[in-house]
């Protein structure tokens, strides 16, 4: 089945339940997503399928297997190097110097580069979620193998630096005059938590933010957003389902929670600006 890039003509209502909130079982089920995904977060897309409880709970049950094996990691492991081989052709101007040259010492730029190397990894295990819910939502069916090779390992880097996010009720007028301009500018009514984590720099996200902005919306950043919104599709078709999920069940399960129609346009929205996101982080990474 087609699953086009869809953006969305409004934008609907998100509801996530954030982990300072989360207890008992959906607790469990946050600190299980972060420790399969080896990353020190929850994305907002599946905070946002928490507010819907029977719908993330059949999703993450029927997906946590697969999520912590070979053919997952394979995935989105593919799909980050098509990212970062893709954004050279918006070729984002260095970076470095300039920051060096308002007095940013060595370790600090290292510890930039840390934390975007974090969400360079990070943000691909969401992406391929966030592709394979909207497939199942939308009828697809993954008739993949039964059994898997689980991941052992490390994919993930570590975590060296401390995971801080600048949240607006934090920052100063101009860095929230930015994160206005990052809303307005992606066309969401919300700053994605990488944003945040970086503004821990304000500087430095001004300074970034200010030269990625200029090629947002370009038919060269547009090209490589959807080239990776295919690459997604095309291995979600293609994964094994040790979990046995279908399109059927997941349906059924959101139809209990809300109408479905809310549902899907919920995760046709993450689904839709995923793709944009890992491709911002790459041009981050490639300016450092």
């Amino acid at each position: 089945m087609e699953l086009p890039r869809r953006r969305p003509g409004s934008v609907p209502a998100i509801h996530p339940v954030p982990e300072y909130e989360a207890e008992g079982a959906l607790k469990q089920r946050y600190e299980a997503m972060k420790t399969i995904f080896q990353v020190p977060w929850m994305g907002v897309i599946t905070m946002a399928y928490a507010h819907y409880r029977t719908f993330y709970d059949t999703l993450w049950d029927g997906l946590i297997k697969l999520c912590a094996s070979s053919a997952f990691v394979e995935g989105f492991q593919d799909l980050r190097r098509l990212t970062e081989a893709g954004v050279t052709a918006v070729d984002p101007p260095p970076i470095a110097a300039r920051l060096a040259a308002i007095g940013y010492a060595p370790r600090e730029i290292d510890d930039i580069r840390a934390m975007i190397e974090v969400f360079s990894h990070g943000n691909f295990p969401y992406l391929l979620v966030a592709t394979i819910t909207r497939y199942l939502l939308e009828g697809g069916a993954m008739d993949g193998d039964r059994s898997v090779e689980v991941f052992t390992g490390r994919h993930a880097p570590e975590f060296r630096v401390p995971f801080v996010l600048m949240e607006a009720h934090h920052a100063d007028v101009p860095t929230r005059m930015v994160y206005e301009d990052v809303k307005a500018t992606l066309g969401l009514p919300f700053v994605n938590t990488d944003y945040r984590a970086l503004a821990r720099w304000p500087s430095y996200f001004a300074m970034a933010w200010g030269d990625l902005r200029r090629i947002v919306g370009t038919p060269a950043h547009e090209e490589l957003a959807q080239l990776v919104h295919d690459r997604a599709v095309e291995i979600a078709r293609t994964l094994p389902n040790p979990g046995g999920i279908t399109s059927q069940t997941l349906r059924a399960a959101a139809e209990r929670d809300a109408p479905f129609e809310e549902i899907l346009e919920m995760t046709r929205l993450f689904q839709w600006l995923l793709p944009g996101l890992v491709t911002n982080i790459a041009y981050f990474r490639l300016q450092l």
